[in-house]
């Protein structure tokens, strides 16, 4: 085989002038732009990377802020609950005070009730037995009713201070004596010597009817009155009785 020296030199002139143009007019600019490409690159991850960081701090302080925000509204929560028991206890016991109070007034108003009730109650019993007294006083026989009463309103005008006496139909006035019926005339004549015998002296004396002393008598005057009867004895028991009901309550 024969080599053709000039051609191969030629054509390795040809190679070495091509790998110039190309290192000279491709290679270098496209180097010099895959380092401007390079260069932007690693711009861009620089960039990249920094959004990154700042995305992760913003996802940090977020997150922060979120745990603060749920940390404030737990303690608002608690807070809240807190405020709401404490009311819920205030109106607790302001209900049950209240339910106390209404309780007190009720007991004190059934207590006033029945007090009243029991005072009625011994005032009806009370007047009963005056009636039923009154009653039985009146069936006894008329002369009982006068008779047996004469003598005790001596007793009565002996009991009256000597001034009273002494005033007792003085002067031509005259006294008004009062029965449960009209007395006979026996019966005015023994009441007029009582009288005359008790003031010292003889006295003008008006007899009158009073169905109310139910027996008895009473001696009526200007300045005093005698009684003498069954029926003031009755309204003094009455009056006892009534004044002792309401003490005792």
């Amino acid at each position: 085989m024969r080599i053709d020296w000039s051609t191969l030199a030629l054509q390795t002139i040809n190679a070495l002038v091509l790998i110039w143009l190309l290192a000279r007019f491709l290679f270098r600019p496209v180097a010099q732009i895959i380092a401007e490409r390079q260069k932007a690159a690693q711009a861009l991850i620089g960039d990249a990377d920094a959004a990154k960081q700042a995305a992760v701090r913003e996802r940090d302080a977020a997150a922060r802020e979120t745990q603060q925000i749920v940390a404030a509204r737990g303690d608002a929560l608690k807070t809240i609950a807190a405020q709401a028991a404490t009311e819920k206890a205030a109106l607790l016991a302001a209900a049950q005070a209240e339910a106390a109070g209404l309780r007190a007034a009720a007991g004190a108003e059934a207590a006033a009730a029945r007090a009243e009730q029991d005072k009625l109650v011994a005032v009806r019993a009370t007047q009963l037995a005056v009636d039923i007294a009154a009653k039985l006083v009146a069936k006894l026989p008329e002369s009982a009713c006068v008779a047996g009463f004469i003598d005790g309103l001596a007793d009565g005008l002996a009991q009256l201070p000597e001034a009273v006496r002494a005033q007792l139909g003085a002067n031509g006035v005259t006294l008004a004596l009062a029965a449960p019926r009209a007395l006979r005339p026996e019966e005015q004549e023994r009441c007029r010597e009582v009288l005359a015998n008790c003031l010292q002296r003889a006295v003008s004396v008006r007899f009158e009817v009073d169905p109310q002393l139910i027996a008895g008598l009473e001696l009526r005057a200007p300045h005093a009155v005698v009684r003498n009867s069954f029926g003031g004895d009755l309204a003094r028991i009455r009056a006892a009785l009534l004044d002792g009901e309401h003490a005792s309550g």
